[in-house]
């Protein structure tokens, strides 16, 4: 029992300071979510994308935004681009998996709107091609990052980077974030 109770603490206490971190980040946050309501208020869409946990991040984002956080109001305009396995696919058959994200951006993608993309390690190619491929339409980039921010970092026109080496609790930070992004849309 003992060693369990000890995992138990050490996690809490990774999670916590990972969420703790985020305070040093308040201005790259205001900056993030500032750039959501002008895209939303001028008519832009939010895309959302990433790769396992971080697509599950994704997609809550973006059905928080078109369905509702708290507060019935009207839907937000937002899509999840790994919610559609038969785009996914047939990209990933047709083009490779790294394009999965980048060719969905590049058709329905246009200038005012935001791509936010998920990525523990910011190192995964699909990832990194759908920033660029956003870039290159005229999409203002954001990306939940982990770690150093990896090769995604560079392609971000705005960035949260969790400074963690541990997936789990990035990913515990980035859903405090895409929390509180939804808060401060809302109110």
């Amino acid at each position: 029992m003992k060693p369990l109770i000890e995992l138990i603490s050490q996690r809490i206490s990774g999670s916590l300071a990972a969420i703790e971190s985020l305070k040093s980040d308040a201005e790259a946050i205001a900056r993030v979510i500032s750039g959501i309501r002008s895209a939303l208020d001028a008519g832009g869409t939010i895309f959302t994308c990433g790769n396992g946990g971080s697509a599950a991040e994704a997609l809550h984002l973006a059905e928080e935004l078109i369905g509702r956080y708290r507060d019935d109001r009207p839907p937000m305009r937002a899509i999840c681009l790994n919610a559609d396995p038969t785009a996914i696919t047939c990209i990933a058959n047709d083009f490779g998996f790294a394009e999965i994200y980048a060719r969905q951006i590049a058709g329905l993608g246009r200038q005012g709107d935001v791509l936010v993309a998920f990525s523990t390690s910011g190192k995964s190619a699909n990832i990194t091609a759908a920033l660029e491929s956003a870039r290159r339409v005229g999409v203002r980039t954001i990306g939940f990052l982990g770690k150093d921010g990896g090769d995604a970092l560079a392609s971000c026109d705005d960035a949260l980077v969790v400074r963690s080496n541990d997936t789990a609790h990035i990913q515990e930070a980035h859903q405090v974030v895409l929390h509180l992004i939804l808060e401060a849309l809302e109110s």
